[in-house]
């Protein structure tokens, strides 16, 4: 995935906060969170965790927060509009940054998701509304509480903002079998914006209904975000930031959706597989859904609610 070099980057949909995160990680107590099989090692996924996604975050966020007093406990703090650091304002302003640094990748990223959710969401009867890309490091207070990188990337409803640590990409790959190829990497944050758009038209609610397993509303709602991911790749050239997409660059795309399956994700962390208490979708699911959204090129292919999945 090659970016257009004169095209003109946005930096400012890109909070930089990799230098003011805190340097704790994971949550106090080393935790053990239902259906999970306890937490991941050092920067990688919880078993069964996904992408990471919203459920994880909302199990995660809420179980600390129990545990430390409930909610209104004081621990968050809101993040602020436009990037805390100047780095991405100087750095990442044109498409041959963003072929060169990874940081101004993501704000490409971010650019070309949102300008084409811009034009398409008022086709759903529904105005889209810009939302930020926060990185951090390590650790983040986040307007759903505290959050760490273990958590993996993931979009919190309540300030309605995307959280990444770069250093999931490195995760992805060397502990799953994921592609580090920039369309793989795309894939990831489209996927998380797929949430902002569930948020938007008032689906992200069926994820919050605590129901895990293969058919459950968690599993629909995370794989409509997959096609949603598919249906921006689809449309990304027409947003003026993004080269034609090739066959092999796809394959990249499937073969990090296929990585964050619940199944492969179980399988090699524990040796088994419980689809009872998948949150995400199977590796399959994922392919499938993804290559549903490229394919047709339309959000209205992304039913994930209505038969099988």
């Amino acid at each position: 995935m090659t970016f257009r070099p004169d095209a003109n980057l946005d930096p400012g949909q890109v909070r930089d906060m990799r230098g003011a995160s805190g340097g704790r990680r994971g949550l106090p107590g080393n935790f053990s969170f239902p259906g999970m099989g306890g937490g991941g090692s050092g920067g990688g996924l919880p078993v069964g965790g996904g992408i990471g996604g919203i459920i994880l975050l909302l199990v995660v966020v809420g179980a600390y927060l129990y545990l430390s007093g409930g909610l209104g406990g004081g621990t968050s703090t809101p993040i602020q509009n436009g990037p805390i650091s100047s780095t991405l304002q100087q750095e990442c302003r044109t498409g041959a940054d963003a072929n060169a640094r990874q940081d101004c990748r993501i704000v490409g990223y971010v650019n070309s998701i949102q300008a084409y959710w811009t034009q398409e969401l008022p086709q759903l009867g529904h105005q889209y509304q810009n939302t930020q890309t926060v990185l951090f490091t390590n650790s983040i207070d986040t307007g759903c509480g505290p959050a760490t990188s273990d958590t993996g990337p993931f979009y919190c409803p309540t300030d309605k903002y995307v959280y990444l640590d770069l250093g999931f990409f490195d995760v992805l790959v060397s502990q799953y079998g994921g592609s580090s190829a920039p369309l793989a990497q795309a894939y990831v944050v489209a996927h998380e914006y797929g949430h902002h758009v569930q948020d938007l038209l008032g689906v992200i609610d069926r994820s919050q209904d605590g129901t895990t397993g293969a058919t459950s509303s968690s599993v629909r709602v995370e794989l409509q975000a997959d096609c949603y991911a598919g249906v921006w790749a689809a449309n990304a050239v027409d947003t003026g930031y993004i080269e034609p997409l090739t066959q092999s660059e796809i394959a990249t795309a499937l073969q990090s959706a296929s990585a964050v399956g619940d199944d492969r994700i179980q399988k090699e962390s524990t040796g088994r597989v419980n689809p009872e208490t998948w949150t995400h979708g199977s590796s399959d699911q994922r392919q499938k859904w993804f290559s549903t959204g490229y394919r047709e090129g339309n959000p209205q292919a992304c039913d994930t609610f209505s038969g099988g999945i």
